[in-house]
């Protein structure tokens, strides 16, 4: 005596979430491969490195030094001398956090004077945005 209605005939009662669970795995995979796209629109070629963990989410401000060592906040262009004044005035909170995004034609001078603007800013929560390579392979 079982209570297996499915034998008898009966309709079956339960959803199948296979397909959707398929559906939304897709589109996960297709959003974590755009996002990063999205991510800039000032047209900065980063360098490649090999992947070795993972990006942390910051989401507050983003500063990008273009080829011609033109100097953005978000997606506002600033002269270079202003970067410590203009990140002053968004650093209200002390809580700040700043993605350097650079060219990788950028002479290293132009990045460590961003970097000392930042800091003398009060930012103390800033990281590096670079593109992972798969060419690139990490020494053992």
């Amino acid at each position: 005596m079982s209570m297996d209605n499915h034998a008898e005939g009966g309709m079956m009662s339960e959803i199948n979430v296979t397909p959707l669970v398929d559906v939304m795995l897709v589109l996960l995979t297709v959003f974590i491969v755009t996002a990063p796209l999205l991510m800039n629109s000032v047209a900065v070629k980063l360098p490649k490195v090999a992947a070795t963990t993972s990006l942390q989410k910051m989401n507050d401000v983003k500063v990008s030094i273009t080829s011609a060592t033109e100097v953005y906040i978000d997606e506002t262009q600033i002269a270079a001398s202003t970067l410590e004044a203009e990140l002053r005035k968004r650093n209200n909170k002390g809580d700040l956090q700043v993605q350097i995004m650079a060219d990788e034609s950028v002479a290293y001078r132009e990045v460590a004077k961003a970097m000392a603007q930042i800091q003398r800013a009060g930012v103390s929560k800033f990281t590096f945005v670079m593109l992972p390579d798969s060419t690139v392979q990490s020494a053992h």
